[in-house]
């Protein structure tokens, strides 16, 4: 059975930075595929950015440019770097591995217990 244990994060000020990490055990990180998700209040969870087993990634255009998943397959670790964080940043963040093992990111998924982000402006 997988887990996912994030950490990382914080309370910042409007353009400053965070990383978050997530520890993975039960999956591999070179096996699948892993995303970030957020949430800020609502019941749905927002798509932040994913990684493939070959390490090409993919981000909504909102998140384009500011912030940064990579993994180390080594420590069966994933990160997001996050910077210049807006305050509609703020939420809860969500480290996600896809049920199915292979290279597409369109499988059913499981989020781990989540990092709460406040950005200030």
């Amino acid at each position: 059975q997988v887990q996912l244990v994030e950490s990382g994060g914080g309370s910042v000020q409007a353009r400053g930075s965070l990383r978050l990490s997530c520890a993975v055990s039960g999956y591999t990180t070179s096996s699948r595929c892993f995303r970030w998700f957020r949430q800020n209040g609502g019941i749905q969870l927002e798509w932040v950015a994913s990684i493939r087993p070959d390490g090409s990634t993919s981000y909504p255009d909102s998140i384009k440019g500011r912030f940064t998943i990579s993994k180390d397959n080594a420590k069966n670790s994933l990160f997001l770097q996050m910077n210049d964080l807006k305050p509609e940043d703020t939420g809860m963040y969500y480290c996600a591995a896809d049920s199915v093992a292979g290279l597409l990111c369109n499988n059913p998924y499981q989020v781990g217990q989540g990092t709460q982000v406040t950005v200030s402006s």
